[in-house]
């Protein structure tokens, strides 16, 4: 089945996580890359037209461009992920896109609350332990990847391999 999803993608996490992506994450094998997700799923991509498009660059516009970091490991039961710092920015853009498009729930509406996130690893808890143990070690020597979020993607998975479908440029702050 065709879908899409808003994410925005942290390009600056790869030299600490890429490899533990490829290694526990099979979505990087679906040209995934390193990203904290906005929304998803969101609608087939042939569906998607101009006013689509348009009414979601509205409500993204509302979220000027900002700093964040990425300094802790958090856990769910078979996900091992970095937590972004501010995460309000994050879970603002999410909340007003399921509001201005109500038929896509965050995550189908499978879990309650929104905890942005980017996934290191996923679908094991085993590998999820491995993967949090060396995220937490590579964090104390390293220290945590610092990002900006100037843009939110609209990706899409219609071929069977993820792509870019459109880019929304974020505003800097004071406009």
């Amino acid at each position: 089945m065709a879908i899409s999803a808003f994410v925005v993608k942290v390009p600056a996490a790869e030299s600490l996580a890429g490899d533990l992506r490829r290694r526990y994450d099979p979505t990087v094998a679906l040209g995934v890359p390193a990203h904290i997700t906005v929304l998803v799923p969101f609608m087939d991509p042939s569906l998607i037209t101009r006013a689509v498009l348009d009414r979601a660059q509205r409500v993204l516009e509302r979220t000027t461009s900002f700093s964040f970091s990425l300094g802790k490991v958090g856990r769910f039961p078979e996900t091992a992920y970095l937590a972004p710092e501010p995460a309000a920015p994050f879970i603002g853009m999410t909340l007003a896109l399921a509001a201005a498009f109500p038929e896509f729930p965050p995550y189908g509406g499978e879990h309650t609350g929104v905890v942005p996130h980017l996934s290191v690893a996923h679908g094991s808890a085993l590998d999820a332990d491995a993967a949090a143990i060396e995220l937490q070690a590579r964090l104390l020597a390293s220290g945590a990847v610092h990002a900006s979020c100037t843009e939110v993607a609209l990706i899409e998975n219609s071929s069977g391999r993820w792509q870019d479908l459109h880019v929304f440029a974020l505003p800097e702050p004071g406009f």
